[in-house]
This record gives C-alpha cells, sequence and structure tokens, in this order.
C-alpha cells in the first residue's frame, strides 16, 4: 500500500484532482465576479440540472476510459433510451415504473454491444463505439417515428419521477424554492462506483486492463469479461442520464445527443483519469462534471453562446491529455534507467 502511494502516476492523479478542484472554485469565483444575476439561487440550480445527465454518463464511460478504450455512443445512448422508454409511456400507456427500468436496460444493452464487440470481435473500441452511436441515433428516431417525445410535467399522472431530481417547496411565507435533489443520488452513484472501483475484485480487474492487458490476461484474469463489464457499467449509466435528461429538460428530439458524450468525457479527463488507462479517479471525475456545468451555465451570464463552451472545452480538454502524458513520462525514464542498472 506505501508503495503504491509513493508511485509517481497516483501522486499525479492526487495533483490533477487537486487543480480540478482549483480550477471550479476560480471558475465559479470568475462567473460571480463577472457577472451580478450569477449570484441567484436559481444560477446554482440551473448549475444542479446541467450536472446531472453529464454526471451520470461521466461516471459510466470513466470505466471504458480506465481500460484504455472509449466510449462515443453515450450521447445517442442517452436519448434513445429516454425516446423509446418516453414513448412507451406516452403513446402506448406502458406504466411508467417500467419505462424507467427499460430506459436503463436499454443503455445497458447498447453498452453490451459495445462490451462484446470490442472484446469477444476485436474491434477497436473507436470503431464500434462509433457505429452504436448510429445505430442508437437512427433506432431513437426510427421506434418514435422521428417525433419528439415530451415526458409528462411535474403535477401531471406520471410526473412524479421528476421530483428525484428537483423538488418545488413552498416555505410558510409562501415562497417556493426549487430543491435539486438529483445531487443527492448522483453523490450516492459516484460513491457506490468508487467502492466498485477501489474496493473491488471488478474494479481493480477493469483497471488492470489499461494498466497491462497482456499481464492481466498471462495472470489468469478473463480479460474478455471484465472489458465487456466496463461498457455493460458505460451504456448502464448513459440509460439512467436519459432519464435524468427527460426530467429536466422535458421534450427530446428525435436525432440528438451527438456531441454529449464529449463533455462526459472530457469531465473524466479533466478529473484526472488517463485516456491511456490504468488510472481512474470517481472523485475528480465529479469535479470535472460540475466544471463543465459551470461553463455551461456561466458563459451566457457574460454574453458568450455555447460554441464557446465547446472552444473552452477543447482546449482544457487537450490540456488536461498533455498534462498526463507529461506526467507519465519521468515514470517511464526512471523505469528504464532502472531496467538498464540492474542489467
Amino acid at each position: 500500500m506505501e508503495k503504491l502511494k509513493n508511485n509517481p502516476i497516483v501522486k499525479a492523479v492526487g495533483t490533477q484532482r487537486l487543480i480540478a478542484l482549483l480550477a471550479l472554485i476560480v471558475l465559479f469565483g470568475f462567473f460571480c465576479i463577472a457577472s451580478p444575476s450569477f449570484r441567484q439561487y436559481t444560477t446554482f440550480v440551473s448549475i444542479m440540472d446541467a450536472s446531472y445527465y453529464i454526471g451520470f454518463m461521466a461516471i459510466g464511460v470513466c470505466f471504458a476510459i480506465m481500460t484504455g478504450g472509449i466510449d462515443l455512443s453515450i450521447g445517442t445512448v442517452l436519448v434513445c433510451s429516454s425516446l423509446i422508454s418516453g414513448t412507451l409511456f406516452v403513446r402506448d400507456g406502458v406504466p411508467l415504473v417500467i419505462c424507467l427500468i427499460v430506459g436503463v436496460l436499454l443503455g445497458t444493452l447498447f453498452g453490451l454491444c459495445n462490451g462484446l464487440m470490442i472484446s469477444k470481435l476485436g474491434l477497436p473500441p473507436f470503431v464500434a463505439t462509433l457505429g452504436v452511436m448510429l445505430v442508437s441515433k437512427g433506432f431513437g428516431s426510427i421506434f418514435t417515428k422521428a417525433q419528439s417525445v415530451s415526458w409528462p410535467q411535474a403535477g401531471q399522472p406520471g410526473g412524479w419521477f421528476r421530483y428525484i431530481f428537483k423538488v418545488n417547496y413552498t416555505d410558510v411565507a409562501g415562497n417556493q424554492y426549487l430543491i435539486p435533489t438529483g445531487f443527492i443520488l448522483l453523490i450516492i452513484m459516484a460513491i457506490i462506483m468508487s467502492i466498485i472501483l477501489n474496493k473491488t475484485r471488478v474494479g481493480r480487474y477493469i483497471l488492470a486492463l489499461g494498466s497491462n492487458k497482456e499481464a492481466t490476461r498471462l495472470s489468469g484474469v478473463n480479460v474478455d469479461k471484465y472489458q465487456t463489464i466496463a461498457y455493460v457499467f458505460s451504456g448502464t449509466f448513459a440509460g439512467i442520464a436519459g432519464l435524468a435528461y427527460a426530467a429536466i429538460y422535458s421534450t427530446l428530439l428525435p436525432g440528438a445527443g451527438g456531441g454529449f458524450e464529449m463533455d462526459a468525457i472530457a469531465s473524466v479527463v479533466i478529473g484526472g483519469t488517463s485516456m491511456a488507462g490504468g488510472t481512474a479517479t470517481i472523485a475528480g471525475t465529479i469535479i470535472g462534471v460540475y466544471i463543465m456545468a459551470v461553463l455551461k451555465t456561466g458563459l451566457p451570464f457574460i454574453g458568450l453562446m455555447n460554441y464557446w463552451q465547446q472552444l473552452i472545452t477543447g482546449i482544457v480538454l487537450v490540456i488536461a491529455v498533455f498534462v498526463d502524458v507529461y506526467n507519465k513520462r519521468p515514470h517511464k525514464r526512471a523505469k528504464v534507467k532502472k531496467e538498464t542498472t540492474k542489467k
């Protein structure tokens, strides 16, 4: 354990997570200073709203990335699962609880398809998940006949599911407040997946795949099984993110979702998870999620449109990957030097 704490890569992840936290604080402070209207409770609620679907996607895709892979399908899987489950309720009258379960299971199914194509067929993760991205995008449109889907509003029959993510509270003076209860669910899921990552065999083996897949195979681990599980996690959380998105934004459009995955992937990398695999942090991922949510919410307050968020996110993502690569170089050089000295 002491050797693990002294590992330079582990230390680098901790440093990057601290930098991400400081960046979040500075970013939030900047928007508070730049725009007085940003300093409102409703803005805080908007940040929470934006964090839910990004957060659930990020938690899931973190497991795919820590294997050294990627999942480009989570954005369209999010929309597809929500479109289909919403259509089953609105159009076909299926009980809402069943529809919610179907939405999550659809995400799991797409994740399973990704995992099997990558582990069993040997397809590159980029190609496999790109294919599933297109399939899910088309499937959602076909199932809904290219019609938008509006989930029931709070107070309407079936609208109770929105209270999972946001509750309207009225105090004794008659003032109404929106309570972002989805934050509790997001943190609970983050804690659960952090325990799975750090305290269970599943998490350790998935992490080992990213460090050295062949060595993990030679040690007797069923690498195909655990690689598939990583993508099942990614798909399942995309399905959960679909429900969160429907609860906050109400109407879903067929063919949407492309680009959602970039916010989630950026959150994971900014938080300290390596794109090369082998190192990961759920806590850092959540910090990255709120950096994305604050950017998404705060930029319009200073007169910048969403495309500025894309520009800034791209720059920050490149910097985060560069820092990750730079942090690993000294470790590699030290390792080579040590082996050379022994010879």
